[in-house]
């Protein structure tokens, strides 16, 4: 596995980030444990989490694996901003929630320090100021080494870099979204503002929950999905990724697509939409989950090896997602230079 630079830092990271949101809830201890295992024999170094994984067990879990582990070979990072409790402070990003969601993730992970802490989405209740000033205390006292974000709008983004800027306090130096062949939206904007800031992009749901893996084709239905699959959960949950979000033309296109390519490359779907997004502009690193080792096999396997310019292009057409105005009048006039 290569190493990149996690956007404009000196900090280096696999090219596949492992996430663990699967720790705790489809996954058990010793399961986490064997997948961990299995990504560093690998080559990875990059692991993902969250305090609000599995209530906190999804930390727990990667603190104990890490005990066990020559600390400094790992990137660890997790993220803070939803309800960890009840009470009307206990979510948010607020210094209160941001100080004591550190200190018990701390306390979970088994660690002095984390190497990138992520506000897991933005909140419109929390002054920036007070979120980012909060952050850069952080780096400063050696509790988190780098901070990032996820789930942000373009114009979130630059202004909270333009304040950090301002102010003198450690910028955001990557951002956590939803990328795959399905969701292209982050074209229309976040890709040119990370590639120019140097913010650098871990995109999550490279597979969209299992869409872009090959269990699905044209002509299936709603019932016909076994309920362990977490298309059928996602649409019993409403979660983003259910069947009624994702069950258009489009989609079909894409899966046709990417089932073409992956029979002439002699590669799994799942394996050509890693790869795929992995040589997209400003991708340092997506974030592969799994339930089991299979499946991380399989997705381990979208590394060393590039995709064709024309399984590239055949791929880029069928998922081309063009943006409404003022992003289709700009494509028009300079061209899509993403694609």
């Amino acid at each position: 596995m290569e190493y990149r630079y996690l956007g404009r830092t000196g900090l280096k990271v696999s090219e596949l980030c492992l996430g663990a949101m699967t720790f705790g809830r489809e996954a058990d201890e010793s399961l986490s444990f064997s997948m961990m295992d299995a990504f560093v024999q690998a080559g990875g170094n990059f692991i993902d989490t969250a305090d609000v994984y599995s209530s906190g067990v999804s930390e727990e879990i990667v603190g104990k694996w890490l005990a066990q582990q020559p600390r400094e070979d790992f990137i660890l990072a997790t993220k803070v901003r939803f309800a960890m409790g009840s009470g009307p402070n206990d979510l948010g990003l607020s210094r209160k929630h941001i100080l004591a969601g550190v200190e018990n993730s701390l306390r979970r992970l088994k660690v002095d320090y984390i190497d990138l802490y992520q506000v897991h989405c933005w909140d419109p209740g929390a002054p920036l100021e007070e979120t980012l000033s909060t952050l850069d205390q952080l780096v400063r006292s050696g509790k988190v080494r780098y901070i990032g974000a996820s789930n942000y709008k373009a114009y979130q983004l630059q202004k909270a870099l333009d304040v950090s800027r301002h102010m003198g306090w450690e910028p955001y130096v990557c951002l956590q979204p939803l990328y795959n062949l399905l969701d292209r939206s982050l074209e229309w904007e976040l890709v040119e503002l990370c590639v120019s800031e140097g913010v650098g992009i871990i995109p999550w749901s490279p597979l969209r929950g299992g869409w872009l893996t090959g269990k699905y084709r044209r002509g299936m239905n709603a019932e016909d999905l076994p309920e362990e699959y977490r298309i059928a959960k996602a649409s019993k949950q409403g979660w983003s990724e259910g069947w009624e979000a994702y069950n258009t033309e489009r989609t079909w296109n894409v899966i046709d697509a990417l089932l073409d390519v992956a029979e002439a490359t002699g590669k799994s779907p799942a394996q050509v939409a890693l790869n795929w997004v992995n040589h997209r502009s400003g991708v340092t690193a997506p974030i592969i989950g799994a339930r089991n080792l299979k499946q991380l096999q399989d997705n381990l396997g979208s590394v060393g090896w590039s995709l064709s310019e024309e399984h590239m292009t055949k791929l880029n057409d069928a998922s081309d997602m063009p943006g409404p105005y003022p992003y289709d009048a700009i494509g028009r006039s300079i061209g899509n230079r993403l694609r």
